[in-house]
């Protein structure tokens, strides 16, 4: 049905931050046979990225820039049945994210996004995973940092534990980077509404379908563990929700799965002051002038220059037991929010229009819809997957 549509691809948010960096990386990587487009409201700023598109290379003055507003129903409508892919960069998600969905669940349309917001994700299954599964539309959350890290890491692991058993897989993330305005404002957004956030969970586990037989479960106690040193936290993000799903989803995590998911922090002092800076944070989120006082410390659109953000870096470093077998695997790339997630936002939209994948449709997690070719494509594009010890 969408090899009929005018674009392989079309990328909506690219005057944004990060979805400058994933129209630029598009621009680099996409290849001359990918029909692919531009999408936003505001046509001289698109105009203005495709003239900067132009100057990697000049074939991309020719790329369509089409009308798109979330407060207008018709031209988001009008994108996702003109694509086989869309890639979203706008949000807060929770604020902006629904009506592309929605217009993708019922035409069909595959669609990517890089939200992190737990609450966004549930909301979307509760609301649109049916229609997509009745289309064929394949709806995959969590394509950046938050989540494909992870999810594909944890996949990873598991596949050199033994099949059939109980599994266990910890992870252990470092990193070094810096937050732009839009990951600002949605990580605020989630702070807000905490009540939100357990609702929309709790709604989703109350329908969700479980496989008999087999279960998978977040585990939030690690225990200590040889190879990975210093101070650890539980990690307060999507990811171990999206590894929750891929296990429920693949026979391969074996049928009784758990994960967890820490930050991994050298000195004791450093740990203590970010999980007090985590708790002053939401407690700042809670009131609307303490709130409206973290949402201006970085406005939408405003991020990492060049220079720092070539100094990033990120690890996750998983282990993994099993069967009598224990392994222990990493996941390693630069600049995780920014330049890293472009790289992994846009590979994960060409692996669904380009790749031959497993059948599924509705809501789905990358492990679950892309798998091995994806992880294929990351590697490829200068991510590190590797076993350290087996």
């Amino acid at each position: 049905m969408t090899a009929e549509r005018p674009y392989d691809i079309v990328l909506f948010g690219a005057t944004g931050f990060t979805g400058g960096l994933t129209a630029e990386y598009l621009a680099r990587h996409a290849g001359a046979g990918l029909r692919w487009a531009l999408a936003g409201r505001n046509q001289a700023k698109l105009a203005a990225v495709r003239d900067r598109l132009a100057a990697i290379d000049p074939a991309c003055a020719e790329l369509p820039l089409l009308h798109a507003d979330t407060d207008d129903t018709a031209s988001i409508e009008a994108v996702a049945t003109a694509a086989r892919v869309v890639i979203t960069t706008v949000g807060p998600y929770v604020q902006y994210g629904e009506p592309l969905v929605a217009a993708c669940a019922r035409a069909g349309t595959d669609y990517v996004d890089l939200t992190g917001e737990p609450t966004f994700v549930d909301r979307m299954y509760l609301r649109h995973h049916e229609q997509a599964v009745r289309t064929g539309a394949r709806i995959v959350h969590a394509c950046g940092f938050d989540s494909i890290p992870q999810d594909l890491g944890a996949y990873y692991t598991v596949k050199q534990l033994p099949e059939g058993v109980p599994l266990h897989v910890e992870a252990f993330v470092r990193a070094s980077g810096d937050a732009s305005g839009g990951t600002l404002h949605s990580a605020v957004g989630i702070f807000a509404d905490l009540p939100g956030l357990y609702r929309a969970e709790r709604d989703r586990r109350a329908v969700e379908p479980r496989p008999e037989g087999r279960r998978a479960r977040i585990s939030r106690r690690p225990v200590p563990k040889a190879g990975v040193s210093g101070w650890t936290l539980p990690l307060p993000t999507v990811d171990p929700q999206i590894v929750e799903r891929s296990a429920l989803a693949l026979d391969r995590y074996g049928p009784d799965f758990s994960y967890g998911a820490y930050v991994a922090l050298k000195r004791l002092p450093v740990a203590v002051g970010m999980a007090a800076g985590s708790v002053a944070a939401i407690a700042l989120a809670q009131l609307p002038p303490t709130r409206s006082l973290l949402l201006r410390l970085r406005t939408p659109g405003e991020g990492p220059s060049a220079e720092k953000r070539a100094k990033h870096w990120f690890s996750v470093k998983f282990v993994g037991e099993g069967g009598g077998k224990r392994v222990v695997t990493e996941v390693a790339g630069r600049d995780p929010g920014y330049g890293g997630t472009a790289v992994m936002l846009a590979e994960s939209a060409l692996c669904l229009a380009q790749d031959d994948l497993p059948d599924t449709a509705g809501q789905v997690t990358t492990a679950t819809a892309m798998g091995d070719a994806l992880i294929d494509r990351l590697q490829k594009a200068g991510l590190t997957f590797r076993v350290i010890h087996s």
